[in-house]
């Protein structure tokens, strides 16, 4: 029995087959081809042009062997993003908030106080702040050579060639003309290994202080320590042993981050800033407690490093690598927050501005019962108070406004830790308030029972006029300084410089 014929498949079946097997070999062929392109792209990238010396300052020379790199990190010159409370761009905080003039009566922050922009504009804004003064000679003007600290590769440098004894004990002036190159490379990686590296003896000192080893710290940890470097609470111990003269850059890490520990740190040893031009209350001044307040948020617990929300991985080619344009990073919300957030760009800064404007909300409450408490204070003393009878409200106006700057003096803190945030506001507003009412029994006992006149101080002008600051004098002297001396320290930096060796590889 003869089988039934099998059914033949259609020519124009295999002709399908066909080209559907060359199209996918093509396909195959080019995604293979551009693998091997990108591996070959990405060799290429970080192939060193030339070799860096151990102290090279230099972003640009750096910028030479990682060009990607070099050229995200020069979007920190632009200052032109601004969001609700921060970014990048030129802010005059004391117009915006003239309360901050009284609540600084006495210390340099009430002459001028922006808030800072990209790492490009370090030097520019130390060298032409109000703050640094005028200085026409190297030993001259009120600022520290330890206010460099934190602005420059040349420090390094300059630690290395002086001594960090001998470089915290000069002026700011004198080290201008060496000063000169802003924030970048040098500062956290090393010049050999391009592995992250502590490059500021402070932080070492406060780990080993802590009974810690700064070396045991792991890649992720490295990402926000290098960072730490600079973005914290610290003041100058001019009676560290050994250095003793000095103003000596120490961070209060002893007992702890939190800002209860750093008071007691500082109330062990005697220690203020400043004495109040109001209250004469013996103050401190938080400089920017970036680190610690991050330190109690839900990122660093759940192991988020500074580095992974303000400089995200991105890609370009077959490169991989960290956006070197730290700041905001509502900038870059797609890689810096949705790689791990899923909610839309409109939700998460709505998330970012609820939790900013709440804690804004606190903050500037504390700032109105500590200007009433400063300004009481005074009506106290005018009225014939005695030391004893203010010792207590003193101390107490001085532990609200550390609460208090805490927080203000953090950048993105509110966001950071808004919890922790609103505790330390609490407390700060606690003790102002608790201070005005010593102030009202004791002014009461002076026969003034009614309210004291709050003055006129809605502009950044009338506060400083209040205070009794010279404006007009200091604007001038820097004025100056910017026309006779700045050039000076560019030229002397040009020449030396230009005697640099750059070895090519």
């Amino acid at each position: 029995m003869n089988s039934p014929d099998k059914k033949k498949r259609s020519p124009w079946l295999n002709w399908t087959l066909f080209a559907v097997t060359i199209i996918v070999v093509f396909f195959l062929g080019l995604l293979v081809s551009s693998i091997t392109e990108r591996r070959a792209e990405a060799i290429f990238a970080y192939k060193p042009k030339v070799k860096l010396n151990e102290f090279e300052p230099r972003n640009e020379v750096w910028g030479k062997n990682y060009p990607k790199e070099y050229e995200s990190y020069r979007k920190t010159f632009e200052s032109d993003f601004r969001t609700a409370h921060g970014g990048n761009a030129k802010r005059d905080m004391l117009a915006e908030d003239p309360a901050l003039v009284i609540l600084w009566a006495g210390y340099a922050f009430s002459k001028d106080y922006s808030q800072g922009r990209g790492h490009s504009h370090a030097i520019e804004d130390v060298q032409n702040t109000i703050r640094t003064g005028g200085p026409l000679a190297p030993e001259a003007g009120p600022q520290s050579s330890t206010c460099w600290t934190c602005k420059s590769p040349d420090v390094p440098r300059m630690m290395n060639e002086m001594g960090i004894k001998e470089f915290y004990s000069t002026t700011w002036s004198a080290l201008g003309p060496q000063i000169t190159n802003s924030i970048g490379c040098g500062d956290c990686h090393n010049p050999e290994t391009m592995d992250l590296t502590i490059t500021r003896p402070a932080l070492v000192e406060a780990y080993t202080a802590m009974g810690k080893d700064i070396k045991q710290a792991t890649q992720q940890e490295m990402r926000s320590l290098v960072c730490a470097q600079c973005h914290v609470e610290y003041y100058f111990d001019k009676k560290k042993v050994g250095a003793e003269g000095a103003a000596y850059l120490t961070f209060p890490w002893v007992n702890g981050f939190k800002p209860e520990d750093m008071l007691k740190y500082y109330n062990d040893k005697g220690f203020s800033d400043w004495t109040h031009a109001l209250s004469r209350a013996p103050m401190l001044k938080m400089q920017h407690p970036d680190y610690e307040l991050y330190k109690t948020g839900i990122h660093a617990e759940r192991g988020v490093a500074c580095a992974d929300c303000h400089m995200p991985y991105i890609s370009e080619g077959g490169v991989k690598f960290s956006n070197h344009h730290v700041t905001s990073p509502l900038k870059y919300i797609s890689q810096a927050c949705q790689t791990c957030h899923r909610e839309s760009e409109e939700t998460l800064i709505k998330n970012v501005y609820d939790r900013q404007n709440n804690i804004a909300e606190l903050r500037l409450k504390a700032e109105e019962v500590l200007v009433h408490a400063h300004i009481e204070a005074k009506a106290a003393w005018d009225a014939g108070a005695t030391e004893t009878e203010m010792n207590e409200i003193l101390i107490e106006i001085r532990d609200g406004q550390w609460f208090w700057d805490y927080v203000a003096a953090s950048h993105g803190g509110s966001f950071h830790s808004p919890v922790e945030s609103g505790r330390v506001l609490g407390k700060s507003i606690d003790y102002a308030q608790n201070a005005r009412v010593k102030l009202a029994r004791l002014l009461a006992t002076k026969g003034i029972t009614t309210e004291i006149p709050y003055p006129d101080i809605t502009t950044k002008e009338k506060a400083q006029n209040y205070i009794g600051l010279p404006m007009e004098k200091l604007i001038q002297e820097k004025k100056i300084f910017q026309e006779q001396i700045l050039p000076k320290w560019e030229k002397e930096a040009e020449e030396r410089e230009s005697k640099y060796d750059v070895v090519s590889k």
